[in-house]
């Protein structure tokens, strides 16, 4: 970083300034002398500050010269580190690629051998199967000799694959028709079951419509007694009944007797109404209390006479 001049000066001539001469007491020098002095020591300072000045500019100069070496040094080691960089990512690019392929080779190898594998388990499975072939042609081998010999007394049909043919078609047609037959026997024993069940179903509702039928043959006899019972009382309170109308008819009737027999004998028109017997067992009741009374009071009055017709 670079020093400013006029501070650099300005210090160097401070420190020049405020030394003094050693040995000397400034106080005691003339004036002249005293500023002759300080132009000596001005002129003795201006020639170190420009030999200071010299040797800072020179110094500055290496400076700046190790500056610039320093930063070509700084600009060719980050050239290097970005070719290094570029190097490194170059190295690194390769390695990923030479990885991918080698990994690459090691699936198509383990797919390859895979493969292989089941290519020979598929040889081994076809050697089996051609060896057990081979086993059946030579044991199915007198069966195509007999099989020769069918077609020659047989003339519809003129190769052994048509007699194969027409053969497994019966064979098919007989295990269609025992598969039938099974289900129609497995349909059969399930009607029969399901009959079963109906049967052991109707006879347990017989015998429940049976229970059922004494429980309300029970229930109808009790119903029947509990009427006769009601029947009977029903009658019992009719005849009751028909006793209290008819009490109570000719009570009705001695009460409209007595009434009328009471309006007679004060000589007045009946003044109730024929239903009113209340009324006229009223009219008669206060018809004998007066009759009661007035008898009472005869008594009384012949009580007081003597045998001779005169008072006592």
């Amino acid at each position: 970083m670079a020093v400013p001049w006029e501070e650099y000066f300005r210090l160097a001539l401070q420190e020049k300034i405020s030394l003094k001469i050693p040995g000397q007491n400034v106080e005691h020098l003339p004036p002249v002398l005293h500023l002759l002095e300080k132009r000596r020591e001005l002129v003795d300072v201006d020639r170190s500050l420009q030999a200071q000045k010299e040797v800072f500019q020179t110094t500055m100069a290496v400076l700046k010269q190790r500056w610039e070496q320093v930063k070509q040094k700084e600009r060719e080691l980050k050239g290097s580190f970005v070719h290094f960089d570029k190097f490194l990512q170059d190295t690194e690019a390769r390695r990923s690629r030479a990885l991918q392929r080698a990994a690459e080779e090691r699936r198509r190898a383990s797919r390859q051998e895979a493969e292989a594998l089941r290519l020979r388990a598929q040889l081994e499975k076809l050697r089996r199967e051609r060896a057990e072939l081979q086993h059946r042609v030579q044991r199915l081998e007198p069966c195509a000799r007999l099989l020769g010999q069918v077609l020659e007394l047989l003339p519809e049909f003129q190769r052994v694959p048509e007699l194969v043919a027409r053969f497994e078609g019966l064979a098919d047609m007989q295990v269609a028709l025992r598969l039938t037959e099974r289900q129609r026997l497995e349909e059969l024993e399930e009607a029969r079951g399901r009959l079963q069940q109906l049967r052991d179903a109707w006879q347990d509702e017989v015998l429940r419509q049976s229970q059922q039928r004494v429980q309300l043959l029970e229930r109808l006899e009790a119903a029947r007694e509990r009427t006769l019972c009601w029947e009977s009382k029903w009658i019992q309170i009719q005849n009751t009944a028909a006793a209290k109308t008819l009490l109570l008819g000719r009570t009705r009737m001695a009460a409209l007797n007595l009434f009328q027999l009471v309006c007679q004998h004060k000589r007045q028109p009946p003044a109730l109404d024929i239903e009113d017997t209340e009324g006229q067992l009223e009219q008669v009741k206060l018809f004998i209390l007066d009759w009661s009374s007035m008898l009472t009071s005869f008594r009384r009055s012949q009580s007081t006479l003597d045998p001779a017709g005169k008072l006592r």
